[in-house]
This record gives C-alpha cells, structure tokens and sequence, in this order.
C-alpha cells in the first residue's frame, strides 16, 4: 500500500534481547463466549493498536501492568487470539529489532509484521529513491534502517558530515559521537561508497527518529537544503525533506515529558526561513495523519488473516481500539480516520488529567493498558 504524501510548504544501538523461549499461559479466552457476529464470520470482529511510549513502556520499562495485559489477549498455546500491533511514532531500530526487544521485556510472541513505527512509511518511496544519494539522521540507526528498506546510496547525516572539513564547527569541542565505534565498523562494511561525494546531489534527507545531535543535524541539514544537495556549492533547488512523525512532545523514562521529533522540525524551519529565501519544505509521516491509520487497519486484517492467501480488503473489523496517552497525536489521530476507529486515552504518559482531554476527547479514558485491555474484552465478550 501507498501514503499519500503531505506536503507541507510553510512562512547504534546494536543490542539484542533474546526472544523468550516459552509463555505464560493465559486461560482466559478458553473461558469467553463470544458475542454473536452480526457479519456471520468467526473471526475476531476487533482489533487493537498500541502506542508504546507511555502506554506500554517508559524507556525500557513496561508500565501501566503492559505484560499483563498483552497476555491476555494470547491462549495457552501462545497463539493470538485477538489481532493487536504497536502503532507508535518512535522509531530508529528496523521492525525486526524492535520486535525481538518488544518480546524480551513484554514475554510475549512480537512478529515485526506487528510493529508499524513512525519511519514504516519510508520504504514506500523506494521506487523514487532506491539508486539516489540521500542521509538519514536520528538515533539508533537511521541508515541502517533506510538500508534494510532497500535504498542503496544512504549515509548517515554523522557520516555524510565527516566528508567535509569544518562543516560542523564545534566538533573538536565535542567528546562523543552519535555512534559507537561497532556501529561505525559495521556500516563501513556494508556500505563503501563508489562515486563521488562531493560530486553527487543528495536527493532527500530522511529525519527517522529523534536526532541526537540537534546543532550538528540543523547545521548540515541547512547546508544541503539550501545548496540543492551540495553542501559547498551554489544555491539549487531544495531537496526533498521527510520527517518520520511531528510529535512536539513524548513520554519517556523522565517524569516530565520530552521534546521530540516535532520540536526538532520547529527549530530547524525557524532557521532555514531566516537564513534562506525560500521557506522550508517538507513531508511528515506518523500519527496524527489519517492515513496511518488507514494502513495499520490493512495490516491488522492480514494479521487477522495469519497470512492467509486471502484479500485483507475482504475481513472489516466492526471496531480498532487505539490505546494512547498523548491526544493530539493519538486520540485526534484516531477520530480523524473515523469508523471503525475507537479512541481509549490512559493516564500513564503525556496525559494525566483526572477528566478527559477537552481538546481531544477520547472514547474511553483509563488509568491503565491493563484497565483498557479490560474494558475492550468485557465490551467484545460475555464474560
């Protein structure tokens, strides 16, 4: 399936947690009767989207009872009973690593068809970018992630950077990098570039995740944008710019919310407006954008369908529960796709007020996922 762009023209990380080789068992849907489906097919009629940071983990540790709740929707044999995936903006490791994480700190079975992060959606510009120069910037492994998308020619914008003498003028002042030193060897290894890199354009700039080195990335973003694609040479016109999501603010470890990848788009657009001509322009992908939802619905249905040769379009769902806590980005997300969208808001991360949002008013509001996941089984099954 395709995005739809949104064009908007305005004034690593290399550890692995080992799957869990066994499961809790669950006997909890061995004691359900399902309600009766008025579409007469015995699948599940529901679905559930997670959000991850501040619904289901702060950092790296589960919150809001996520293990429990996450059990709950598997039978004794470990199998899913009901289709669920993680719907989050996050992002910087490929979907395969973040399954193997997911499974290590929540004990359950996560397939990376499962998980949809904010960056997913990059792999669908393969077919414009797949043989074209472009930098990928953000934490954990941005270019390794656009690699395992397929795009041949990516740097990282720290390797692109070391290219250049002085493009960053403060980095002898600085006594770290954005990637250690096994990152480094690695991406050397897969990737020796045989053209010229003061020769070739840079066509697009990929923001995946949050970027680490905020003065660094504005800096060189800067000077390829409004160099055409070289950073040294004469203006041209802009590359293209994709930000992986807009979030302004995230729940993470901190009690208190943090900036995220929306604050990093804000501060790099106020720069390039006032030192180039023309105002910034750019892509961005995540949550709240309906289409998102859209295509985690197509993936809930060929997860339903376990693979099945059948069309995903042929299965609807009478409702998908998305469980967030940030409602401008997941609540508003969810009311914008409309039907068969339900929005349940907790308390865990960036919202934590006693009433619901007034600006985004969710569905349900709950303390919990595990009071969430509670609420969707007892208003699907007879209990």
């Amino acid at each position: 399936m395709r995005f739809p762009a949104v064009l908007i023209k305005v004034s690593d990380c290399t550890s692995r947690v080992p799957v869990l080789l066994s499961f809790q068992a669950h006997g909890f849907f061995s004691r359900l009767q399902a309600k009766p489906q008025r579409n007469g097919n015995a699948r599940s009629s529901f679905g559930i989207a997670f959000d991850i940071d501040g619904v289901i983990l702060r950092g790296q540790v589960p919150v809001g009872g996520s293990p429990q709740a996450l059990g709950r929707l598997y039978d004794d044999s470990g199998a899913t009973k009901v289709p669920f995936l993680f719907l989050t903006n996050g992002g910087g490791v490929p979907e395969s690593r973040r399954a193997i994480e997911l499974s290590g700190l929540l004990g359950v079975n996560i397939l990376p068809s499962q998980v949809v992060q904010g960056h997913s959606p990059f792999r669908n510009l393969l077919n414009r970018y797949e043989y074209e120069l472009i930098v990928a910037t953000g934490k954990g492994e941005p270019a390794v992630v656009m690699s395992e998308y397929g795009f041949k020619k990516v740097l990282s914008l720290e390797e692109y950077a070391s290219y250049f003498e002085n493009i960053d003028p403060v980095s002898q002042y600085k006594k770290w990098t954005t990637c250690d030193l096994a990152t480094k060897a690695r991406r050397h290894e897969m990737f020796e570039p045989d053209y010229d890199i003061f020769s070739e354009k840079v066509r697009a700039a990929f923001v995946v995740s949050d970027p680490v080195d905020w003065g660094r990335d504005i800096q060189v973003l800067c000077d390829i944008l409004k160099s055409g694609g070289l950073p040294d040479k004469h203006y041209g016109d802009q590359p293209a710019l994709y930000f992986a999501a807009d979030d302004l603010e995230y729940q993470a470890a901190f009690p208190t919310k943090r900036l995220g990848v929306g604050a990093f788009r804000i501060a790099l657009e106020c720069i390039f407006n006032r030192i180039h001509n023309k105002p910034l322009q750019y892509t961005s992908y995540g949550k709240p954008n309906p289409f998102v939802f859209k295509n985690a619905e197509t993936i809930l249905r060929k997860i339903q369908l376990n693979d099945k040769n059948e069309d995903a379009q042929s299965h609807s769902f009478e409702t998908i529960y998305m469980i967030g806590d940030n409602p401008p980005v997941d609540i508003k997300g969810a009311k914008q796709a409309g039907h068969p969208w339900f929005s349940i808001l907790t308390r865990t991360g960036v919202f934590r007020g006693k009433d619901n949002d007034p600006d985004f008013p969710a569905d349900r509001v709950v303390d919990t996922v595990e009071e969430a996941v509670e609420y969707i089984l007892q208003r699907e099954f007879c209990l």
